[in-house]
Protein backbone atom coordinates (compact mmCIF):
# COMPACT_ATOMS: atom_id res chain seq x y z
CA UNK A 1 0.00 0.00 0.00
CA UNK A 2 1.31 3.46 -0.87
CA UNK A 3 0.97 6.70 0.75
CA UNK A 4 0.07 8.31 -2.72
CA UNK A 5 -3.34 5.46 -3.21
CA UNK A 6 -6.97 6.27 -2.79
CA UNK A 7 -6.86 3.46 -0.82
CA UNK A 8 -4.79 4.27 1.76
CA UNK A 9 -6.04 7.92 1.69
CA UNK A 10 -9.23 7.99 1.75
CA UNK A 11 -10.14 3.94 3.59
CA UNK A 12 -6.38 3.14 5.41
CA UNK A 13 -5.57 6.34 7.25
CA UNK A 14 -9.18 7.75 8.29
CA UNK A 15 -9.77 4.09 9.95
CA UNK A 16 -6.61 4.09 11.84
CA UNK A 17 -7.02 7.40 12.76
CA UNK A 18 -10.63 7.02 14.52
CA UNK A 19 -9.73 3.76 16.28
CA UNK A 20 -6.35 5.42 17.46
CA UNK A 21 -8.17 8.17 19.02
CA UNK A 22 -11.07 6.18 20.39
CA UNK A 23 -9.19 3.65 22.70
CA UNK A 24 -7.92 4.60 26.24
CA UNK A 25 -3.95 5.54 25.52
CA UNK A 26 -2.86 1.80 27.00
CA UNK A 27 -4.05 0.27 23.82
CA UNK A 28 -2.63 3.20 21.64
CA UNK A 29 0.19 1.35 20.64
CA UNK A 30 -1.39 -1.65 19.96
CA UNK A 31 -3.59 0.11 17.34
CA UNK A 32 -0.41 1.61 15.48
CA UNK A 33 1.40 -1.94 15.57
CA UNK A 34 -1.95 -3.63 14.20
CA UNK A 35 -2.51 -1.00 11.60
CA UNK A 36 1.34 -1.35 10.72
CA UNK A 37 1.60 -5.03 10.14
CA UNK A 38 -1.48 -4.63 8.21
CA UNK A 39 -0.53 -2.53 6.33
CA UNK A 40 2.65 -4.00 5.36
CA UNK A 41 0.60 -7.33 4.95
CA UNK A 42 -1.51 -5.66 2.07
CA UNK A 43 2.12 -4.87 0.06
CA UNK A 44 3.98 -8.35 1.46
CA UNK A 45 1.65 -11.20 2.70
CA UNK A 46 4.54 -13.81 3.57
CA UNK A 47 6.99 -10.89 4.32
CA UNK A 48 5.27 -10.29 7.60
CA UNK A 49 6.18 -12.73 9.16
CA UNK A 50 9.90 -11.76 8.81
CA UNK A 51 9.18 -8.20 10.00
CA UNK A 52 7.67 -10.06 13.18
CA UNK A 53 10.63 -12.52 13.35
CA UNK A 54 13.44 -9.22 13.06
CA UNK A 55 11.28 -7.47 15.80
CA UNK A 56 11.33 -10.64 18.37
CA UNK A 57 15.09 -11.15 17.29
CA UNK A 58 15.70 -7.61 18.36
CA UNK A 59 13.15 -7.13 21.72
CA UNK A 60 15.14 -10.76 22.77
CA UNK A 61 18.65 -9.26 22.33
CA UNK A 62 17.53 -5.73 23.92
CA UNK A 63 16.87 -8.01 26.93
CA UNK A 64 19.50 -10.34 26.93
CA UNK A 65 22.27 -7.04 26.71
CA UNK A 66 20.75 -5.54 29.34
CA UNK A 67 20.27 -9.06 31.41
CA UNK A 68 24.73 -9.20 30.48
CA UNK A 69 25.36 -6.16 30.73
CA UNK A 70 27.84 -6.87 34.09
CA UNK A 71 29.05 -10.17 32.40
CA UNK A 72 32.45 -10.58 31.01
CA UNK A 73 30.76 -11.51 28.27
CA UNK A 74 28.37 -8.25 27.51
CA UNK A 75 29.49 -8.13 23.81
CA UNK A 76 27.88 -11.50 22.89
CA UNK A 77 24.48 -10.51 22.91
CA UNK A 78 25.41 -7.53 20.73
CA UNK A 79 26.87 -9.01 18.33
CA UNK A 80 24.68 -12.13 17.51
CA UNK A 81 22.08 -9.32 17.18
CA UNK A 82 24.13 -7.89 14.56
CA UNK A 83 25.10 -11.23 13.14
CA UNK A 84 21.47 -12.20 12.77
CA UNK A 85 20.22 -8.38 11.52
CA UNK A 86 22.36 -8.25 8.64
CA UNK A 87 22.50 -12.20 8.11
CA UNK A 88 19.28 -11.51 6.94
CA UNK A 89 19.68 -8.41 4.95
CA UNK A 90 22.25 -10.02 3.16
CA UNK A 91 20.46 -13.10 2.54
CA UNK A 92 17.12 -11.41 1.25
CA UNK A 93 18.74 -7.99 -0.05
CA UNK A 94 22.19 -9.84 -1.73
CA UNK A 95 22.21 -13.18 -2.30
CA UNK A 96 22.03 -13.45 -5.49
CA UNK A 97 23.91 -10.53 -6.47
CA UNK A 98 26.88 -12.58 -4.34
CA UNK A 99 26.16 -15.60 -6.64
CA UNK A 100 25.83 -13.72 -9.35
CA UNK A 101 29.70 -12.49 -9.12
CA UNK A 102 31.04 -15.66 -7.59
CA UNK A 103 29.67 -17.09 -11.00
CA UNK A 104 31.37 -14.41 -13.23
CA UNK A 105 34.52 -14.47 -11.02
CA UNK A 106 35.51 -18.32 -11.01
CA UNK A 107 33.25 -19.10 -14.35
CA UNK A 108 30.43 -21.30 -12.52
CA UNK A 109 26.84 -21.63 -12.98
CA UNK A 110 25.44 -21.66 -9.38
CA UNK A 111 21.71 -21.28 -9.94
CA UNK A 112 19.72 -17.76 -8.23
CA UNK A 113 18.15 -17.78 -5.83
CA UNK A 114 15.52 -15.89 -6.95
CA UNK A 115 14.94 -13.96 -3.28
CA UNK A 116 12.26 -11.41 -4.17
CA UNK A 117 12.94 -8.47 -1.87
CA UNK A 118 11.16 -7.42 1.21
CA UNK A 119 10.18 -3.94 1.12
CA UNK A 120 11.79 -1.61 3.72
CA UNK A 121 13.85 -3.96 5.11
CA UNK A 122 16.73 -1.67 4.85
CA UNK A 123 14.95 0.77 6.89
CA UNK A 124 13.77 -1.29 9.72
CA UNK A 125 16.78 -3.85 9.73
CA UNK A 126 18.74 -0.08 10.71
CA UNK A 127 16.54 0.63 13.14
CA UNK A 128 16.48 -2.73 14.84
CA UNK A 129 20.27 -2.25 15.23
CA UNK A 130 20.41 1.33 16.26
CA UNK A 131 17.96 -0.14 19.16
CA UNK A 132 20.41 -3.08 20.29
CA UNK A 133 23.46 -0.72 19.81
CA UNK A 134 22.49 1.87 22.07
CA UNK A 135 20.77 -0.42 24.55
CA UNK A 136 24.66 -1.73 24.85
CA UNK A 137 25.93 1.48 25.28
CA UNK A 138 23.41 2.77 27.89
CA UNK A 139 22.46 5.46 25.29
CA UNK A 140 18.90 3.55 25.71
CA UNK A 141 16.55 1.76 27.92
CA UNK A 142 15.69 -1.55 26.66
CA UNK A 143 12.29 -1.94 26.09
CA UNK A 144 10.63 -4.89 28.41
CA UNK A 145 7.09 -4.22 26.41
CA UNK A 146 7.33 -6.42 22.96
CA UNK A 147 4.15 -4.79 21.44
CA UNK A 148 5.75 -1.47 21.95
CA UNK A 149 9.07 -2.50 20.54
CA UNK A 150 7.71 -4.34 17.69
CA UNK A 151 4.90 -1.00 16.81
CA UNK A 152 8.09 1.17 16.59
CA UNK A 153 9.94 -1.41 14.37
CA UNK A 154 6.77 -2.00 11.85
CA UNK A 155 5.27 1.96 12.78
CA UNK A 156 3.99 2.47 9.02
CA UNK A 157 4.53 6.17 8.57
CA UNK A 158 8.15 5.21 8.18
CA UNK A 159 8.30 1.52 7.83
CA UNK A 160 8.80 1.41 3.86
CA UNK A 161 10.74 4.54 2.94
CA UNK A 162 11.77 5.93 6.13
CA UNK A 163 13.64 8.01 7.64
CA UNK A 164 15.57 6.15 9.83
CA UNK A 165 14.30 6.56 13.46
CA UNK A 166 16.53 5.56 15.87
CA UNK A 167 14.69 4.16 18.96
CA UNK A 168 15.86 6.74 20.90
CA UNK A 169 14.24 9.50 18.86
CA UNK A 170 10.79 8.11 20.06
CA UNK A 171 11.95 5.79 22.98
CA UNK A 172 9.69 8.23 25.48
CA UNK A 173 7.45 9.00 23.00
CA UNK A 174 6.82 5.34 23.12
CA UNK A 175 5.55 5.05 26.62
CA UNK A 176 3.90 8.74 27.14
CA UNK A 177 3.21 11.24 24.18
CA UNK A 178 1.17 14.20 24.02
CA UNK A 179 -2.09 14.50 21.08
CA UNK A 180 -3.03 18.12 20.55
CA UNK A 181 -5.09 19.94 17.59
CA UNK A 182 -2.10 21.76 17.13
CA UNK A 183 0.45 18.75 16.17
CA UNK A 184 -2.24 16.85 14.38
CA UNK A 185 -3.42 20.16 11.95
CA UNK A 186 0.62 20.22 11.71
CA UNK A 187 0.93 16.96 10.61
CA UNK A 188 -1.92 16.95 8.18
CA UNK A 189 -0.59 19.70 6.63
CA UNK A 190 2.93 18.34 6.50
CA UNK A 191 1.26 15.11 4.84
CA UNK A 192 -0.50 16.90 1.93
CA UNK A 193 2.61 18.67 1.41
CA UNK A 194 4.55 15.73 0.55
CA UNK A 195 1.75 14.31 -1.04
CA UNK A 196 1.60 17.12 -3.39
CA UNK A 197 5.79 16.85 -4.10
CA UNK A 198 5.53 13.79 -4.87
CA UNK A 199 2.20 13.02 -6.68
CA UNK A 200 2.21 16.26 -8.42
CA UNK A 201 6.08 16.84 -9.03
CA UNK A 202 7.95 13.73 -8.59
CA UNK A 203 5.47 11.53 -11.06
CA UNK A 204 5.38 14.54 -13.56
CA UNK A 205 9.19 13.88 -13.82
CA UNK A 206 9.00 10.55 -13.58
CA UNK A 207 6.92 10.58 -16.70
CA UNK A 208 9.63 12.67 -18.53
CA UNK A 209 12.20 9.93 -17.73
CA UNK A 210 10.08 7.51 -19.02
CA UNK A 211 9.42 9.00 -22.18
CA UNK A 212 13.29 9.21 -22.37
CA UNK A 213 13.70 5.71 -22.19
CA UNK A 214 11.28 4.59 -24.56
CA UNK A 215 13.34 7.11 -27.29
CA UNK A 216 14.73 5.58 -30.13
CA UNK A 217 16.64 8.69 -31.10
CA UNK A 218 17.94 10.83 -28.31
CA UNK A 219 20.19 14.28 -28.45
CA UNK A 220 22.84 15.78 -26.09
CA UNK A 221 20.63 18.08 -24.69
CA UNK A 222 17.70 15.46 -24.10
CA UNK A 223 20.05 13.35 -21.91
CA UNK A 224 20.82 16.50 -19.65
CA UNK A 225 17.62 16.95 -19.56
CA UNK A 226 16.38 13.26 -18.34
CA UNK A 227 19.52 13.64 -15.58
CA UNK A 228 18.44 16.26 -14.15
CA UNK A 229 14.72 14.84 -14.48
CA UNK A 230 15.57 12.15 -12.32
CA UNK A 231 17.58 14.28 -9.74
CA UNK A 232 15.14 16.31 -9.24
CA UNK A 233 12.70 13.52 -9.03
CA UNK A 234 13.97 11.41 -6.68
CA UNK A 235 14.56 14.02 -4.39
CA UNK A 236 10.69 14.83 -4.32
CA UNK A 237 9.69 11.47 -4.32
CA UNK A 238 11.94 10.76 -1.15
CA UNK A 239 11.45 13.91 0.35
CA UNK A 240 7.86 13.85 -0.23
CA UNK A 241 7.82 10.93 1.50
CA UNK A 242 9.90 12.06 4.85
CA UNK A 243 7.60 14.72 4.31
CA UNK A 244 4.54 12.20 4.76
CA UNK A 245 6.25 10.11 7.65
CA UNK A 246 7.03 12.86 9.55
CA UNK A 247 3.15 14.49 9.00
CA UNK A 248 2.39 11.07 9.82
CA UNK A 249 4.19 10.85 12.90
CA UNK A 250 3.11 13.58 14.18
CA UNK A 251 -0.64 12.84 13.90
CA UNK A 252 0.31 9.53 16.24
CA UNK A 253 2.24 11.84 18.56
CA UNK A 254 5.78 11.07 17.37
CA UNK A 255 8.26 13.63 16.78
CA UNK A 256 10.58 12.27 13.53
CA UNK A 257 13.82 14.29 12.96
CA UNK A 258 14.12 16.17 9.60
CA UNK A 259 15.51 13.99 6.68
CA UNK A 260 16.25 16.60 3.94
CA UNK A 261 17.13 20.04 4.07
CA UNK A 262 17.68 22.20 0.53
CA UNK A 263 20.64 19.83 -0.42
CA UNK A 264 20.80 21.44 -3.69
CA UNK A 265 22.10 24.96 -2.36
CA UNK A 266 25.25 23.00 -1.14
CA UNK A 267 28.38 24.13 -2.03
CA UNK A 268 29.82 21.42 -1.45
CA UNK A 269 29.85 17.76 -1.44
CA UNK A 270 30.56 17.54 2.19
CA UNK A 271 28.11 19.87 2.87
CA UNK A 272 25.47 18.11 0.09
CA UNK A 273 25.41 14.36 2.44
CA UNK A 274 24.65 16.94 5.55
CA UNK A 275 21.75 18.05 3.91
CA UNK A 276 20.91 14.96 1.92
CA UNK A 277 18.83 11.61 3.29
CA UNK A 278 20.00 13.03 7.11
CA UNK A 279 19.38 9.77 8.99
CA UNK A 280 20.90 7.64 7.09
CA UNK A 281 23.98 9.72 6.50
CA UNK A 282 24.00 10.17 10.49
CA UNK A 283 23.36 6.61 10.76
CA UNK A 284 26.53 5.66 9.48
CA UNK A 285 28.53 8.53 10.85
CA UNK A 286 27.66 7.25 14.31
CA UNK A 287 27.43 3.69 13.95
CA UNK A 288 30.17 2.92 11.73
CA UNK A 289 32.36 5.38 10.79
CA UNK A 290 33.01 6.54 15.09
CA UNK A 291 33.11 3.36 15.93
CA UNK A 292 36.25 3.21 13.40
CA UNK A 293 37.64 5.89 14.75
CA UNK A 294 36.18 8.79 12.61
CA UNK A 295 38.85 11.20 11.84
CA UNK A 296 40.56 10.95 15.23
CA UNK A 297 43.00 8.57 13.46
CA UNK A 298 46.01 8.96 11.13
CA UNK A 299 45.22 9.91 6.82
CA UNK A 300 45.78 6.38 6.30
CA UNK A 301 43.08 5.16 8.49
CA UNK A 302 40.64 8.40 7.99
CA UNK A 303 40.90 7.35 4.19
CA UNK A 304 40.12 3.94 5.22
CA UNK A 305 37.33 4.93 7.13
CA UNK A 306 35.52 7.16 4.40
CA UNK A 307 35.80 4.15 1.47
CA UNK A 308 34.72 1.69 4.08
CA UNK A 309 31.29 4.19 5.08
CA UNK A 310 30.97 4.88 1.60
CA UNK A 311 31.60 1.38 0.20
CA UNK A 312 28.68 0.18 2.61
CA UNK A 313 26.63 3.16 1.92
CA UNK A 314 26.61 2.39 -1.88
CA UNK A 315 26.19 -0.85 -1.22
CA UNK A 316 23.15 -0.36 0.85
CA UNK A 317 21.17 0.83 -1.34
CA UNK A 318 21.16 -1.74 -3.54
CA UNK A 319 22.64 -5.08 -5.11
CA UNK A 320 24.06 -3.74 -8.28
CA UNK A 321 27.44 -2.48 -8.90
CA UNK A 322 26.57 0.84 -9.96
CA UNK A 323 25.38 1.76 -6.67
CA UNK A 324 28.91 0.41 -5.24
CA UNK A 325 30.30 2.93 -7.65
CA UNK A 326 28.15 6.18 -6.54
CA UNK A 327 28.89 5.27 -3.04
CA UNK A 328 32.29 4.93 -3.97
CA UNK A 329 32.31 7.87 -6.38
CA UNK A 330 31.19 10.24 -2.99
CA UNK A 331 33.63 8.92 -0.93
CA UNK A 332 36.74 9.58 -3.26
CA UNK A 333 35.27 13.16 -3.45
CA UNK A 334 34.87 14.00 0.38
CA UNK A 335 38.79 12.94 0.43
CA UNK A 336 39.82 15.18 -2.59
CA UNK A 337 37.58 17.84 -0.73
CA UNK A 338 39.55 17.07 2.89
CA UNK A 339 43.18 17.51 1.24
CA UNK A 340 42.60 19.86 -1.91
CA UNK A 341 39.27 21.07 -3.15
CA UNK A 342 38.06 22.92 0.33
CA UNK A 343 41.02 25.00 0.20
CA UNK A 344 40.69 26.10 -3.48
CA UNK A 345 36.30 26.34 -2.80
CA UNK A 346 36.75 28.77 -0.13
CA UNK A 347 38.68 31.55 -2.37
CA UNK A 348 36.10 31.53 -4.61
CA UNK A 349 33.03 33.19 -5.14
CA UNK A 350 29.73 30.61 -3.81
CA UNK A 351 28.67 30.56 -6.91
CA UNK A 352 31.23 28.33 -8.20
CA UNK A 353 30.99 25.90 -5.30
CA UNK A 354 26.94 25.59 -6.59
CA UNK A 355 27.70 24.94 -10.15
CA UNK A 356 30.91 22.20 -9.02
CA UNK A 357 28.19 20.54 -6.27
CA UNK A 358 25.41 20.69 -8.49
CA UNK A 359 27.39 19.27 -11.64
CA UNK A 360 28.62 16.56 -9.85
CA UNK A 361 25.40 15.33 -8.22
CA UNK A 362 23.41 15.47 -11.48
CA UNK A 363 26.18 12.78 -12.67
CA UNK A 364 26.39 10.77 -9.56
CA UNK A 365 22.50 10.29 -10.21
CA UNK A 366 22.71 8.66 -13.99
CA UNK A 367 25.74 6.43 -12.16
CA UNK A 368 22.30 5.72 -9.30
CA UNK A 369 19.73 5.65 -11.72
CA UNK A 370 21.67 3.25 -14.39
CA UNK A 371 20.41 -0.32 -14.39
CA UNK A 372 24.26 -1.58 -14.94
CA UNK A 373 27.36 0.14 -15.48
CA UNK A 374 27.32 -0.49 -19.38
CA UNK A 375 23.74 1.37 -19.56
CA UNK A 376 25.55 3.72 -16.69
CA UNK A 377 28.47 4.80 -19.30
CA UNK A 378 26.33 4.69 -22.13
CA UNK A 379 24.51 7.69 -20.58
CA UNK A 380 27.57 9.74 -19.60
CA UNK A 381 28.75 8.94 -23.42
CA UNK A 382 25.53 10.14 -24.24
CA UNK A 383 25.61 13.92 -21.82
CA UNK A 384 29.10 14.98 -23.03
CA UNK A 385 28.67 13.76 -26.81
CA UNK A 386 30.62 10.56 -27.59
CA UNK A 387 27.82 8.66 -29.33
CA UNK A 388 27.82 10.33 -32.12
CA UNK A 389 24.59 12.08 -31.87
CA UNK A 390 22.82 15.32 -32.19
CA UNK A 391 22.89 18.12 -29.67
CA UNK A 392 19.32 18.62 -30.06
CA UNK A 393 16.42 17.65 -32.73
CA UNK A 394 12.33 19.10 -32.93
CA UNK A 395 11.76 15.99 -30.41
CA UNK A 396 13.82 17.47 -27.67
CA UNK A 397 12.14 20.84 -28.11
CA UNK A 398 9.24 19.93 -28.09
CA UNK A 399 9.26 17.95 -24.83
CA UNK A 400 11.27 20.40 -23.28
CA UNK A 401 8.84 22.71 -23.70
CA UNK A 402 6.35 20.54 -22.19
CA UNK A 403 7.66 19.71 -18.94
CA UNK A 404 10.28 22.79 -18.82
CA UNK A 405 7.48 24.69 -16.79
CA UNK A 406 7.72 21.81 -14.10
CA UNK A 407 11.46 21.54 -14.64
CA UNK A 408 11.61 25.36 -12.95
CA UNK A 409 8.48 24.80 -10.54
CA UNK A 410 10.60 21.23 -9.31
CA UNK A 411 14.31 23.44 -9.39
CA UNK A 412 12.64 26.78 -7.07
CA UNK A 413 10.80 24.51 -4.86
CA UNK A 414 14.07 22.39 -4.09
CA UNK A 415 15.46 25.66 -2.43
CA UNK A 416 14.56 27.23 0.71
CA UNK A 417 12.95 30.79 -1.56
CA UNK A 418 9.43 29.35 -1.17
CA UNK A 419 9.68 29.44 2.37
CA UNK A 420 11.31 32.35 2.70
CA UNK A 421 8.76 34.31 0.64
CA UNK A 422 6.05 32.94 2.89
CA UNK A 423 7.60 33.80 6.37
CA UNK A 424 8.41 37.32 5.19
CA UNK A 425 4.42 37.74 4.56
CA UNK A 426 3.91 36.54 7.70
CA UNK A 427 5.90 39.08 9.20
CA UNK A 428 2.88 41.99 9.07
CA UNK A 429 -0.14 40.99 10.76
CA UNK A 430 -2.10 41.89 7.67
CA UNK A 431 0.51 38.67 5.46
CA UNK A 432 0.17 36.39 8.81
CA UNK A 433 -4.18 37.07 8.56
CA UNK A 434 -3.82 36.09 4.11
CA UNK A 435 -1.63 33.06 4.92
CA UNK A 436 -4.10 31.95 8.11
CA UNK A 437 -6.91 32.02 5.68
CA UNK A 438 -5.60 30.82 2.59
CA UNK A 439 -3.39 27.58 4.03
CA UNK A 440 -6.49 25.33 4.53
CA UNK A 441 -7.98 26.61 1.50
CA UNK A 442 -4.49 25.56 -0.89
CA UNK A 443 -4.02 22.63 1.03
CA UNK A 444 -7.61 21.27 0.32
CA UNK A 445 -7.36 22.42 -2.86
CA UNK A 446 -4.14 20.43 -3.49
CA UNK A 447 -5.59 17.14 -2.06
CA UNK A 448 -8.34 17.50 -4.33
CA UNK A 449 -6.27 17.86 -7.05
CA UNK A 450 -4.14 14.66 -6.18
CA UNK A 451 -7.00 13.13 -5.96
CA UNK A 452 -7.69 13.93 -9.34
CA UNK A 453 -5.06 12.62 -10.37
CA UNK A 454 -4.93 9.32 -8.66
CA UNK A 455 -8.39 8.43 -9.92
CA UNK A 456 -7.39 8.81 -13.48
CA UNK A 457 -4.80 6.75 -12.56
CA UNK A 458 -1.57 8.51 -13.46
CA UNK A 459 1.43 7.19 -13.99
CA UNK A 460 2.72 6.67 -9.81
CA UNK A 461 6.11 4.28 -9.58
CA UNK A 462 7.41 3.54 -6.38
CA UNK A 463 10.76 4.10 -6.47
CA UNK A 464 11.73 2.05 -2.81
CA UNK A 465 11.22 -1.16 -4.09
CA UNK A 466 14.50 -1.05 -5.84
CA UNK A 467 16.31 -0.43 -2.27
Amino acid sequence: MLFSSISFIYYFLPIVIMLYFIVPFKFKNLVVLVSSLFFYFYGEPLYSILILISSLSGYLHGLWIDKSRKSRYAKLPLICSIIFSIGILLYFKYADFFIENVNWFFNLNIAPLKVVLPIGISFYTFQILSYTIDVYKGNAKVQKNFFSFAAYVSLFPQLIAGPIVRYTTVEQELSTRSHTAENFAYGVSRFIIGLSKKVLIANTLGELGRIFSNLDERTILFYWIAAISFMLQIYYDFSGYSDMAIGLGRIFGFHFLENFNYPFISRSISEFWRRWHISLGTWFRDYLYITMGGNRVKTVKWIRNVIVVWFLTGFWHGADWNFIVWGLYFGVFLILEKFLFNTILSKLPAVIGHIYTLFFVIISFVIFNAGNMIECIESIKGMFGFLSIPLCNAETIYYLSSYGFMLIIAAFGATPLTIKVIEKIKYSKKGEFIIYVLEPIVLVSLLLLITGYLVDGSFNPFLYFRF
